[in-house]
């Protein structure tokens, strides 16, 4: 009997992600191409009978979830998606005797469930990469590459943009810029883009941002209740994970943090902004959504004409802040924020129990680990390091225009972090000082933090290539700091990706004086190190680029965002371990 339900349940999988994947079809191209209503209204009517069978196919795999030993996560999981799909029919259920024919569920709600069934059925179908031989990093790579292709093909789509359609170069480039996080931009997004065409960004940073793998492995794991052994392997690498026994709390955690931040951020973002600025609540509550995302996810687009720059906002500093928060938030990267959240809890609940129950503070093993009071106290560095800077550089040029010391404060302090990885700007580029951009230069080489949402080489490689230079001038044989003493295998993988950066860095630049030799120099640099980087601020020169000089920034941003360490790594075969060790030499410098 157990087998049969089994078969059932496989079946019912296997015919739902079929249908999904064909009604996924039908929706791109009612969305992205189509103009006829006829055609409209007839694939509304069949997409609305394909909702009705994803129903009852959803009740037949609850009922038998009950049967089978599926796990109780699963079950939840099915169980939710089927009310959901119940709750939509229910709420649209007056419309039923329509005269069209077509109003059996609002469109936008039938749409986001067969979507959902869709990346619901394949997140389970990437469990069975264990089957195969997969190098991880190679996986990595590869499943990045595969989501800019799709969302290339996508942005190809007439009805992406208003006017004339995107050429495949142009198509790619701002994929590449959305899934790499980046916001460099070859068209203005709010006035060349639809609604259509900008939601698509926003899914390709909100996925990009999150990682292909970790996107689906997480649903994956939800909707099928459980991740083999060797499941499980595969992603403490493509996580970042020491414990193949916390991979999946650390997935449900990658997850809900970054829901909670963009929601928190989004309700600081709503309320900040002016109602009269926005035809709708609808328009503002997207506008919300679309920015939440964008800078949690230090991907730096707007869907405003010069962005935060815009005259409505340039001197909205409550909105300035929350934005501010959520890329900083996310720049930390995901590590830092689930210790200080342990740290936070430990602490309560001393204090809780020396007020309620009297009972001394217990101080237990260290909750903040090493690397992370690395990046909070380089990230803080950077910070306050580039805020002052700005301050003194811009005192008498941009900031000017910001009539309060509060004003300018909060404009230095955007500026100051928003090259580390964020993108956004509420300055004109141009009209900063030659200074300021020598120093956006250093912000944007450094970066965020590693296993963030953001780029670089990261605030841990800075950290340790300074604490590197420090002990040789002590001519100390070692590097120690918090009473922890650095490997000799972090150093030589710090100072391989400062090299590879600065060589690959040097390439592009080198290419680009090639490409648009017509170009000034300085804006073709700042260009590749904001594209290494996935910063995504610009000194205008983006939508100016030659079609060759835009290839050469999404290599670019590809190589910035996958790590050209990552890459040598996936590709480049390893040695076979020797068990003999040749005389060391001394070398000179």
């Amino acid at each position: 009997m157990d087998e049969k339900i089994r078969q059932l349940r496989k079946s019912l999988d296997l015919i739902l992600i079929a249908m999904s994947v064909v009604c996924s079809m039908v929706i791109v191209f009612h969305l992205g191409y189509n103009t006829d209503p006829k055609i409209e209204q007839l694939t509304n009517r069949i997409l609305e009978w394909c909702f009705l069978f994803f129903a009852v196919a959803l009740a037949a795999k609850l009922f038998t979830a009950f049967k089978s030993k599926s796990s109780v996560i699963s079950r939840v999981g099915e169980a939710l998606l089927f009310f959901f799909f119940v709750a939509v029919i229910i709420a649209d259920s007056y419309h039923f005797s329509a005269t069209d024919g077509t109003e059996l569920v609002k469109p936008e709600w039938m749409y986001l469930g067969i979507f959902a069934i869709l990346i619901i059925e394949v997140s389970k179908q990437t469990l069975f990469f264990d089957k195969f031989y997969f190098n991880p990093t190679l996986l990595f790579v590869l499943s990045f590459l595969a989501l800019i292709l799709i969302g290339t093909a996508l942005l190809l789509l007439p009805k992406t943009t208003q006017h004339q359609q995107l050429t495949f170069v142009d198509a790619l480039f701002m994929a590449t810029s959305a899934v790499c996080i980046t916001g460099l931009s070859v068209v203005d997004i709010s006035t060349e883009f639809t609604r259509f065409g900008q939601t698509i960004l926003l899914v390709l940073v909100q996925i990009g941002g999150l990682g292909i793998m970790t996107f689906t492995g997480f649903f994956g794991y939800f909707f099928s209740g459980g991740f083999s052994y060797k499941n499980q392997l595969m992603f403490t690498e493509l996580i970042g994970e020491n414990k193949v026994s916390s991979v999946i709390s650390t997935l449900y955690k990658i997850i809900l943090v970054t829901f909670f931040f963009e929601i928190l951020g989004g309700i600081f973002i709503y309320l900040s902004l002016d109602a009269a600025s926005f035809e709708s609540p609808a328009e503002r509550l997207y506008f919300t959504v679309f920015h939440a995302v964008s800078a949690f996810c230090n991907a730096g687009f707007s869907i405003l004409p010069d962005g935060l720059n815009h005259g409505t906002l340039r001197f909205n500093y409550q909105l300035h802040l929350s934005i501010i928060l959520l890329f900083v938030m996310g720049g930390l990267g995901f590590g830092i924020i689930f210790n200080s959240y342990e740290f936070i809890k430990r602490w309560v609940l001393n204090l809780y129990h020396r007020v309620r129950h009297g009972r001394h503070f217990l101080h237990r093993a260290r909750v903040i680990a090493f690397n992370s009071k690395i990046i909070a106290y380089t990230s803080f560095f950077l910070i306050l390091f580039g805020f002052v800077m700005v301050f003194i550089l811009e005192f008498r040029h941009t900031l000017l225009a910001h009539e309060s010391y509060f004003g300018k404060i909060v404009t230095a302090l955007f500026i100051g972090t928003s090259p580390r990885s964020a993108g956004f700007n509420t300055v004109i580029m141009s009209e900063l000082a030659f200074p300021t951009v020598m120093l956006l230069f250093l912000l944007m080489w450094i970066g965020a933090a590693p296993g963030s949402t953001g780029g670089g080489i990261k605030v841990t490689t800075f950290a340790l290539a300074t604490l590197n230079i420090l002990t040789l001038a002590r001519g100390k044989d070692s590097i120690e700091v918090f009473g922890r003493r650095i490997s000799e295998e972090s150093v030589s993988r710090a100072l391989g990706i400062i090299s590879l950066s600065l060589i690959f860095l040097g390439a592009a630049i080198f290419m680009l004086s090639i490409t648009d030799p017509d170009k000034n120099l300085l804006s073709l640099a700042f260009e590749t190190f904001s594209a290494y980087s996935t910063t995504g601020l610009s000194l205008g020169v983006t939508p100016e680029l030659s079609q060759a000089g835009r290839l050469v920034i999404i290599l670019t941003m590809f190589v910035g965002r996958v790590g050209s360490l990552t890459l040598l790594v996936a590709f480049v075969k390893k040695a076979k371990p020797t068990e003999y060790k040749l005389p060391g030499e001394q070398m000179n410098f």
